[in-house]
């Protein structure tokens, strides 16, 4: 294991803690958006009270992300953000209203216009941010950033704007809500009725998750092909395929027969092997065809990268365990 495999790993494993608890957060925005029927007011206080004494926290995830990206692999967050700069500037923009206006809602006049005004604005901010992301991912493993002698040659709309980001983006959309629907089944366990609800969001979240990822995978063989020849014809990809669809389908049984730790445990288990997966199939390339782990990386800094990680993770892991222990120990 040479350092920059290390520290790619650490980066594939942050990136996987951010989906299983800031995408579940934006999923309940999405929830929060499609709340109907006689309970939705006890949804939308059900999904405030499941993410607001954590939602700051899980973005950590992402902040130190970004940090690994931008120290150790400079080439590739440059490709990345030169390319890809204008949904990136409107996923922040996303996050950073999506953020003021649950924070806003939660403080304002009990009225009507200005509740449903914040409400419309952290609702649609939840669900538009992560099809962006997902676009985002879609358009580095299309490999259609180009970057010749450190300069990119791709322009700022055509990597992203493609059926192939597109459908990844909606794919993004729909596993951050089934997170979310399958987290809320515990949340809500004192309260029958919302339980119910949160099960059927689950199983519906469940249908779009099948479907749009076996879209993706077939636009893949022409969208992203290093990606669909990693999925289709490595080694470990059948294995894959199998515990995936095993997760997913006990996922969806386990919901139907209302044993929600058990679907929970499978949903995070699929999760982990989705995010996986994609990072599998694109690996040694960072930003394919041009950028690798080992190009990108710059020797000089990567031990000291890792021993920063090692000692920032002494405070942090725990205190963040600690935080899940006080607000989601039941």
């Amino acid at each position: 294991m040479t350092p920059e495999v290390l520290v790619a790993a650490v980066l594939g494993a942050v990136l996987v803690l951010y989906v299983l608890t800031g995408g579940a957060d934006f999923g309940g925005g999405l929830w929060d958006l499609l709340a109907f029927g006689p309970r939705q007011v006890e949804q939308r206080r059900a999904i405030a009270n499941a993410i607001g004494p954590i939602w700051e926290a899980n973005h950590v995830w992402v902040i130190v992300a970004l940090v690994i990206t931008f120290v150790a692999f400079p080439k590739a967050f440059s490709a990345i953000s030169t390319a890809l700069h204008v949904p990136l500037t409107l996923m922040l923009v996303g996050v950073v209203l999506r953020g003021s206006a649950f924070v806003f809602r939660a403080y304002a006049p009990r009225t009507d216009d200005v509740q449903r005004g914040f409400s419309w604005v952290f609702a649609t901010s939840s669900t538009v941010t992560p099809v962006l992301l997902g676009m985002v991912v879609g358009a580095i493993a299309s490999g259609q950033i180009r970057v010749v002698d450190g300069v990119v040659q791709t322009g700022f709309f055509a990597s992203w704007l493609a059926p192939f980001p597109f459908v990844v983006g909606l794919l993004t959309l729909a596993i951050f809500g089934f997170l979310a629907a399958v987290y809320l089944t515990l949340d809500t366990r004192d309260a029958p009725a919302l339980q119910e609800d949160f099960r059927l969001r689950g199983l519906w979240a469940s249908g779009a998750v099948f479907v749009l990822a076996w879209l993706a995978f077939f636009l893949a063989r022409h969208g992203a092909p290093r990606v669909w020849e990693g999925l289709w014809a490595a080694p470990w990809s059948l294995p894959l395929q199998l515990a995936v669809a095993g997760c997913g389908l006990g996922c969806i049984g386990a919901l139907w027969a209302r044993r929600f730790r058990l679907s929970r445990d499978l949903t995070v288990i699929q999760v982990v092997l989705v995010v996986g997966g994609w990072a599998l199939s694109q690996y040694p390339m960072v930003v394919p065809p041009d950028l690798s782990v080992a190009d990108s990386a710059p020797p000089n800094v990567l031990w000291t990268m890792l021993t920063v990680l090692t000692l920032g993770a002494v405070p942090l892991v725990p205190a963040y365990v600690w935080l899940m222990v006080v607000f989601k120990g039941r």
